[in-house]
């Protein structure tokens, strides 16, 4: 077991200004400690924590003074100013609290002073005019109302201007918001103020009601009385609008409900009131004049839903529903509540409004629950399982308890069970196992589908009502039944809790029906012999999951059972071994032994030496022919339920005999479970060390001694070095020259795994260390993993040199990393792709040895003019610029050799391999903490102008109407010939006319230097080219396009880290931003050119990839203007796409090419809980992709076709694109009967889209694979809109749509 660290408090000091401290000093004793020594002691603490200690003293100070305190000055002068520091201390500082406590400690005679004190400091608050400073108002009001007595004596002595405070925020914060609508950051936080502003009015209201209530109806025109109306209104006004946040508007209907609660009378026509309200049926002459005119809003016929919804929470909330205390008028309005509520579930289909909706109908079950007890027989009627209304909400639980949301699926299973409370206590049955109702629900839930999510949480509802015996009794198969659904992941859990619920039910059943424990057998029969089976013979996937789910919850209620499995399966082990595809019962019971002592349930020594499970036994499960048997086995030897405990030397061995044979497994994830395991043997190792050195410092070895290991602290610490250092050894020869893979993978996952756990502390003893047992051999032999095809093998090899980089550099030459570093330049202008990765690793690797630049840069100076030397200056900084200005300076060479020839390029020095050398470099770099700024900025700027240069040479290629044509290389005229239309639509910015006509490859073909220089027309110019060794190579079509390709997506990638890298600098003008606002306007005007013009997937994908890293920094940064530049973006290219244009450069084939990744970048930077944009964009969307029967609407129709698809594919969106499936599928739908083959091909790619964003990935061949919602769950939420609803909307395409 791991122990978290508990979080340090953070206390912020308090300090007094020197009128204040001259004060407490003029008091001051010194010769005795009095009230003003110690509040001049607290204030010169630097420490919040020693001033809460200080504070403390100040209750039992006071009560040892002996003379009357209430007429001395010191007295009233230390209240002074503690009450002035109580409402300058921030609401979350802890001292606040602290001196809340003291002061209701104060005796009675100093009461009143402090009384008058506190008084004259909230009416200074009280006085405050600046908006932006009411928040703190605001806060020290509800504290004082929140366990401080004194500060609620102060605010009923000022409850008028309190309240008149309150009515002034709402109005002036309201009109705030107003002013600065479009700042999203102002907005938000003044939003944030207004609803702290409601939340104190209530507070205000319901602490202190017998204020209002007191002289309230005497005075209709008091201040006390029009404060409430202002209150009531600005309530009703920010419960009605829509543009606020959902939580002011959620809390606004709770104000509302109880200002009425407390302004209206007589109180028994308040549920009738409330009722008419949500139904939409008040008369205004029907209601006093001063409600009409503060809620006249809400007498309307046609409430928004929202508002409706919103005010059921309040009436739920803020009324009594306990004792009865509202009579029949409060029984008919819960029973009004819920029919509003129902009514509502069909409409509200925004994700935070079905959240709520489901809420508050949990709340709405709670209340119906309080109102039962004391309720009238009508209403037990009303309210038990064969009502209507019990009815609807039924059916309200079967469409939404496998809702999308999590949040709605826990709150329709809390809905359930309240519902099941209901009715047994609106029914007078005392048996309920025979009642009708829990019979009817038993029998329905068991008639569904075990692939039905919501079947598993009712049914362990029910189990806690009728018990599992009596289920069980219709049908005793349900138990096998369950497990076997249990091969589905995304069931396994809700199966396995509904299993525990049951079993832990039946085994109390028996424990009270039998008095000797007979049961045993019979419920060893019941739920772990259809376990073992399955465990034996079942396929992969259901027995992973029951090991997972099902086993540790089994043996948590039954921990006896061990050995009854123990003893089944080790009776068949040798029998039945297992296979390829099962586990066998060997399988069986090292899968019940790992998790049994991974729960602490059993301890290993003890069955080894006790004779249960011999070694031979766990050897064989060690290397079984079955992946997972083998993961188990060595689970039994790495988890324990202690992280100290002891690793004993069998397990030593076994954990190597186990490295011999499974390091080459070829499954990724076995791979990845041997190294999750051997961290925790590594852990273990390292924390049982440090209890032993303990041991060994303190000489306590008796008391080791006495325990089970039996070894001297020394001796098993050396059996740890000895063991490491073999495991390194092997682990090392796995790393020979031509070793697999998996072999490669394997061994360095874990040595890094080793590095990483024995990494000393200065102080620490450390068992072991990896450095020691490196050399310089094996430092060559992780430097050569770097040329490994694989990039998992580069990057383990490169972590773990980093960990190990001083003695790695230590152990190399000057002469071989010179070797190192021309090799890396070599590598980085290689025509193979995984070169540049190599050269990348191998420059990161380089950069962090202090003498690179005079051992490896000496020959490059004069590409690489020296940097100042800094002394402050970091090794790595200083080296990444060196050799990012080496990088720089070749590849702009190379891009201006390539406007002339980008066929040379393609074949002598493609640029990408630069340009990933640099991004690589700069990602190793903290960008945001540099010291030679100037030059960053400098080189910052080179590289982006690079970027554009090296873009305007390949784009052309990648952005053709066919980027893969191909180029000519066939040796006959005729052939070149019918190429000549293909090479125009491919042109970029060649100088030496190599498009312009077909070329015709020969043999040794020489082109002399003079026609190169002026440039004349060239004739049958040779497509084949020489390396830098001068042989010859062809170059072909597809290596023209990999370069251009490749070029784009590292410009993209270091476009977008330099974006990503910098969000602070880009987002204001500062001389020391090493980014400027108008380059990130410039990448992004790049970016959004390359995304809508590029034709090459390749390529926009790629661009997307940087654009996503820029709109995630823009939606972050302060600067509005490139706040902003997100939503102007897509306002522009949406009109774009409606405009129909003849000229629009955008790719209406292609699946409209890189438009959708365009518009799903600039909706996936959006937060979450705004969805301006996305609510903008899918209106758009839905409205062009709907059939007009107008020629120039089809191309936009393709395109809204194509961008919803990608959106609703877009897992980033959430739950928020849920509300507009309805819409979508109904655009598919249309577009299938469309004369357009473009629009009823994008129209089956939305539909397909949709019905996985609906039902899920099916991923198995059963039915009981369905990952997501059932059929039964969809319709109800789409009918209100679906297609054949709303057929006469498209009256011409009826007739064709039913024929389909």
């Amino acid at each position: 077991m791991v122990l978290k660290k508990k979080k340090e408090v953070q206390v912020d000091a308090f300090f007094l200004d020197h009128h204040q401290l001259e004060k407490l000093q003029r008091f001051s004793k010194a010769e005795e400690q009095n009230l003003a020594s110690l509040l001049l002691h607290c204030a010169q603490l630097s420490s919040g924590i020693q001033q809460i200690q200080c504070i403390k003293q100040i209750t039992p100070l006071v009560k040892k003074m002996n003379q009357n305190p209430a007429g001395d000055p010191m007295a009233k002068a230390c209240l002074d100013i503690l009450g002035e520091t109580y409402f300058s201390l921030g609401v979350k500082n802890p001292l606040k609290k602290v001196l809340a406590s003291s002061l209701n400690g104060l005796p009675e005679q100093l009461m009143t002073l402090a009384l008058q004190s506190f008084v004259c400091c909230l009416q200074e608050e009280l006085k405050t005019t600046d908006v932006y400073l009411y928040r703190k108002v605001l806060d020290n009001l509800a504290s004082c109302m929140v366990d401080f007595s004194l500060g609620r004596a102060s605010i009923k002595n000022l409850f008028e201007e309190v309240l008149q405070f309150l009515q002034k925020s709402l109005i002036d914060i309201q009109e705030e918001n107003r002013k600065n609508h479009g700042n999203h950051i102002v907005q938000t936080q003044l939003m944030h103020d207004l609803l702290i502003a409601i939340k104190v009015s209530m507070m205000l209201v319901q602490k202190l009601q017998e204020n209002i209530q007191g002289g309230l109806w005497e005075h209709p025109e008091s201040s006390v009385w029009q404060s409430m109306c202002s209150l009531l209104k600005s309530s009703t006004n920010f419960l009605v609008d829509a543009t606020l946040l959902q939580t002011v508007q959620t809390t606004s209907g709770l104000a509302v409900i109880l200002f009425i609660k407390a302004m209206y009378e007589p109180v028994e026509e308040l549920p009738s009131l409330v009722s008419d309200l949500l139904l939409g049926s008040v008369k205004p002459t029907g209601v006093p004049a001063w409600f009409v005119s503060t809620c006249g809003t809400l007498c309307t016929e046609q409430l928004p839903d929202s508002v409706r919804l919103f005010l059921c929470h309040g009436a739920l909330a803020m009324l009594e529903w306990k004792n009865g205390s509202m009579g029949e008028d409060g029984e008919k309005l819960l029973l009004d509540i819920a029919s509003v509520l129902l009514s509502l579930s069909s409409e509200l289909k925004e994700s935070s409004m079905a959240t709520s909706l489901s809420r508050i109908l949990a709340i709405w079950t709670n209340s119906a629950l309080a109102a039962l007890i004391s309720g009238s027989p009508n209403l037990k009627i009303k309210l038990n399982g064969n009502s209507d209304v019990i009815g609807n909400v039924l059916e309200y639980i079967y469409t939404h308890w496998e809702h999308p949301l999590d949040a709605v699926r826990h709150q329709t299973k809390l809905i359930f069970k309240n519902l099941l409370q209901i009715h047994r206590t609106a029914i007078t049955v005392s048996n309920e196992k025979s009642d009708p109702f829990f019979e009817r629900l038993i029998k329905r839930l068991l008639s569904l589908e075990w692939h039905v999510k919501g079947k598993y949480a009712s049914l362990g509802c029910l189990v806690e009502c009728v018990g599992t015996e009596n289920i069980l009794q219709l049908d005793r198969t349900i138990p096998v039944q369950i497990l076997d659904v249990m091969s589905d992941q995304s069931l396994a859990p809700y199966a396995s809790d509904l299993l525990e619920t049951m079993f832990t039910n039946h085994k109390t059943h028996f424990t009270l029906s039998f008095q000797e424990s007979t049961w045993i057998d019979q419920w060893h029969d019941i739920w772990v012999s259809p376990l073992l089976v399955i465990l034996c013979e079942g396929n992969h996937d259901q027995t992973i999951y029951i090991i997972d789910y099902y086993l540790p919850k089994l043996l948590k209620c039954s921990p006896d059972s061990l050995s009854y499995m123990i003893r089944i399966l080790q009776a068949s082990a040798d029998a039945n071994l297992g296979s390829r595809s099962t586990r066998g019962a060997l399988g069986a019971l090292m899968a019940c032994l790992r998790t049994a002592r991974a729960h602490g349930h059993l301890e290993l020594l003890n069955i080894m030496s006790s004779g249960l499970v011999s070694t031979e036994r766990i050897k064989q499960g060690l290397v079984h022919q079955h992946n997972q048997v083998c993961i188990d086995a060595l689970g039994l030897l790495c988890e324990t339920h202690r992280s100290t405990e002891i690793v004993s030397m069998e397990e030593m061995q076994l954990i190597q005999f186990f490295m011999m044979y499974n390091l080459n497994s070829q499954s990724p994830a076995v791979r990845q479970q041997i190294c999750s395991l051997l961290r925790k043997l590594f852990c273990r190792i390292q924390e049982s060390s440090q209890v032993l050195f303990k041991l060994e410092q303190s000489k306590s070895k008796q008391e080791l001694l006495e325990n089970s290991t039996k070894r001297q602290p020394f001796g098993i610490l050396q059996q740890y070095k000895d063991f490491m250092s073999s495991v390194c050894d092997k682990l090392f020869e796995a790393l020979f020259p031509g070793s697999s893979h998996p072999t490669r993978f394997s061994a360095l996952s874990i040595l890094g795994l080793i590095a990483e756990i024995f990494s000393a502390p200065k102080g620490q003893a450390q068992v072991f260390q990896l450095e020691q047992v490196i050399d310089s051999p094996r430092v060559q032999t992780l430097i050569q993993c770097f040329a490994s095809t694989f990039e998992e093998v580069k990057v383990l090899a490169f972590g773990l040199l980093m960990k190990l980089r001083d003695i790695a550099f230590h152990l190399q030459d000057s002469a071989n990393l010179d070797l190192l570093f021309q090799a890396a330049m070599d590598l980085s202008t290689s025509t193979k792709p995984y070169d540049c990765v190599t050269a990348s690793y191998l420059f990161n690797f380089l950069i962090h040895h202090k003498g690179l630049q005079h051992i490896c840069l000496g020959k490059w100076v004069e590409h690489n003019p020296q940097v100042d030397e800094h002394t402050s200056v970091g090794t790595v900084e200083k080296n990444t610029l060196a050799v990012i200005k080496l990088l720089l300076v070749n590849v702009e060479e190379e891009i201006f050799q390539a406007k002339n020839s980008l066929l040379r390029a393609a074949a002598s020095f493609p640029m990408y391999g630069r340009v990933h050398c640099i991004t690589g470099a700069l990602q190793q770099l903290p960008l945001n903490n540099l010291t030679l700024v100037a030059e960053w900025k400098e080189m910052v700027a080179r590289l982006i102008l690079m970027s554009y240069k090296l873009s305007a040479v390949v784009s052309p290629v990648v952005q053709s109407s066919s980027p893969e044509g191909l180029i000519p290389m066939d040796s006959d005229s005729e052939s070149a010939d019918r190429l000549q239309v293909i090479l125009h639509e491919i042109q970029p910015q060649d100088t030496n006319d190599y498009f312009l006509q077909a070329k015709i490859l020969n043999k040794h073909c020489k082109v002399e230097s003079e026609k190169q220089a002026d440039h004349r027309p060239m004739e049958n110019i040779c497509a084949e080219m020489r390396g830098k060794e001068m042989q010859t190579c062809d170059v072909t079509a597809q290596m023209v396009l990999v370069c251009c390709w490749r070029s784009m997506k590292e410009v993209s990638l270091l476009l977008g880290t330099l974006c990503k890298l910098l969000p602070s600098q880009a987002a204001s003008e500062s001389s020391d931003g090493l980014i400027t606002v108008e380059q990130v306007k410039n990448i992004g005007e790049y970016f959004k050119h390359h995304l809508l013009q590029s034709r090459h997937r390749g390529a926009f994908e790629l661009a997307y990839a940087g654009f996503v890293q820029l709109t995630e920094m823009l939606s972050r940064c302060n600067s509005e203007s490139l706040h902003k530049m997100p939503e102007q973006w897509l306002s522009s290219v949406l009109e774009e796409i409606k405009s129909c244009d003849p000229s629009s450069t955008l790719c209406a084939t292609r699946r409209s090419a890189g438009i959708p990744f365009y518009i799903q970048a600039l909706l996936a930077s959006e937060a979450k809980k705004k969805t301006d944009l996305l609510k903008m964009t899918m209106k758009e969307l839905i409205s062009l992709a709907a059939p007009l029967n107008e020629p120039f609407s089809v191309i936009p129709q393709v395109h809204a076709l194509n961008i919803l698809r990608a959106l609703f594919r877009d897992t980033r969106l959430g739950e928020n694109i849920i509300p507009y499936v309805a819409d979508g599928m109904q655009a598919a739908i249309l577009g299938f009967v469309s004369p357009v083959w473009a629009v009823r091909n994008s129209s089956t790619l939305l539909f397909s889209a949709l019905i996985t964003r609906i039902f899920g990935v099916k991923r198995g061949k059963d039915e009981n694979s369905k990952k997501n919602r059932s059929g039964h769950s969809f319709v109800p939420d789409m009918s209100e809109k679906f297609l054949f609803k709303k057929s006469t909307k498209y009256p011409c395409y009826s007739q064709k749509i039913h024929c389909l």
